[in-house]
């Protein structure tokens, strides 16, 4: 117990760094911050939905350089091909064969801007790299780095002359947040900082690869009662029949929940999953997957709604069972 406590705190100490540094760049935004640590600790993927200028962008380059770890940034556009991403094989006349040319996944942490510009076709080569960490090119498979994070954007004000993630994709992003306007406090704020340069100049790695690999195992660690497990089955499995909701949430929401849970505790400093981290996740990790049934889109019912109730009416596990 000593040595898991001990790497606990070894943990909330290189996030609480990364945090501060995130923290200089995207101003009065805490729980995006946080969830993006989070999803970053349990080695998933994060969806950003926000109008243009509120910072979506930013947050994914300062996360990336905070950690130390190499990003590459792409721009969805229609004309962008599954190949832009994933890599291509060139002839190399003088060696005569094909040599492999890395595209931009073969980084720590990849920005997707505006994903939903790109064709489905461009989309779908993300699935593999997302789903199991690896890419295939003409039959050969290339195992991604590790940590491998997608940071993806899009802008839900403009829909026009975009094609909207299909389910498989959006089920493969562990958590979705919405940046949002900041306070009239922060904006300010901002102004003065941030009015004569670009704040992602100032900021220095304060973490490495290793340290976030070595982050991450010990988030897996953290233990999770039978009883809390039960509990956020019986919460995703209540997506799964709800009058609003056409199509529930996958097991893989089960076990992003789970995992984002676990990264939660140790955030927290503890060593287990309570039903508090299940419910704090509940909206960000499981609202995305739902599609709601037409008769609840026409009463302007959101997702995030059916989620919050669902929170509300699902018997909460007692201490003595977990």
């Amino acid at each position: 117990m000593r040595d898991a406590d001990g790497g606990i705190a070894d943990v909330r100490d290189v996030l609480g760094r990364i945090r501060e540094a995130v923290e200089t760049v995207v101003e009065g935004k805490d729980d995006v911050v946080r969830t993006a640590l989070v999803v970053l600790l349990a080695e998933g993927h994060l969806l950003v939905e926000d109008v243009p200028g509120v910072g979506k962008t930013m947050l994914a380059k300062a996360l990336a350089r905070a950690t130390g770890v190499t990003v590459r940034r792409v721009q969805f556009t229609p004309d962008l091909l599954p190949s832009d991403l994933t890599g291509v094989s060139v002839y190399d006349t003088e060696q005569r064969r094909f040599e492999f040319k890395p595209g931009p996944v073969f980084a720590h942490v990849v920005v997707g801007d505006e994903i939903n510009r790109a064709s489905p076709k461009t989309q779908s080569a993300l699935l593999e790299c997302m789903g199991e960490r690896q890419v295939t090119v003409d039959g050969t498979t290339h195992t991604l780095a590790r940590p491998f994070m997608v940071v993806a954007t899009q802008n839900p004000a403009e829909m026009e002359g975009t094609y909207p993630l299909p389910e498989a994709q959006r089920d493969r992003f562990m958590a979705r947040v919405s940046m949002g306007y900041p306070s009239m406090a922060s904006e300010l704020a901002m102004l003065g900082s941030h009015g004569a340069r670009d704040p992602l100049t100032d900021l220095e790695p304060v973490s490495d690869p290793g340290e976030l690999r070595r982050a991450t195992a010990v988030a897996a660690a953290v233990h999770a009662s039978p009883a809390v497990q039960q509990y956020l089955l019986d919460l995703v499995t209540a997506t799964r029949t709800h009058p609003a909701v056409a199509l529930g949430a996958s097991p893989r929401a089960s076990l992003h929940l789970l995992r984002a849970s676990r990264a939660v505790a140790v955030l927290d400093g503890r060593d287990h999953v309570l039903p508090d981290d299940v419910q704090s996740l509940a909206v960000p990790v499981l609202a995305h997957r739902l599609v709601l049934s037409p008769e609840a889109s026409a009463v302007r019912r959101t997702a995030e709604d059916v989620v919050r109730d669902l929170v509300q009416r699902v018997p909460v596990p007692t201490a003595a069972r977990a």
